[in-house]
């Protein structure tokens, strides 16, 4: 079984994105959820997964609301495979208009 944790970052404001709600599914089912952490984080988000494809969906819209800037994407969802690993690091670095992740350690 593997875990899984998430990091933010805020490239406009050079920041990690705090307060951030993010939901972590399997198929429709939703099976762990939170908010990042001041340092932009979730360490726990999901635990003893098995392998399988799994997707993270982050509340862009409503984080960049807050602060009153406007955004084009109300929402990042990322899929990925789980496979053999025992955790799993899936970094998010966003602006209104674009984002980027990648698979981290």
């Amino acid at each position: 079984m593997s875990t899984l944790s998430t990091h933010v970052l805020d490239a406009v404001r050079g920041a990690p994105a705090a307060e951030m709600a993010v939901t972590l599914f399997d198929g429709d089912a939703i099976i762990g959820a939170g908010a990042t952490d001041d340092d932009g984080r979730i360490d726990g988000l999901g635990a003893d997964l098995a392998p399988g494809v799994y997707r993270i969906v982050f509340d862009t819209g409503v984080y960049f609301g807050r602060l009153r800037i406007e955004t084009f994407y109300p929402e990042v969802s990322i899929a990925f495979v789980v496979g053999r690993e025992r955790h799993y690091h899936v970094p998010l670095l966003l602006s209104p208009y674009a984002f980027s992740t990648y698979r981290g350690s």
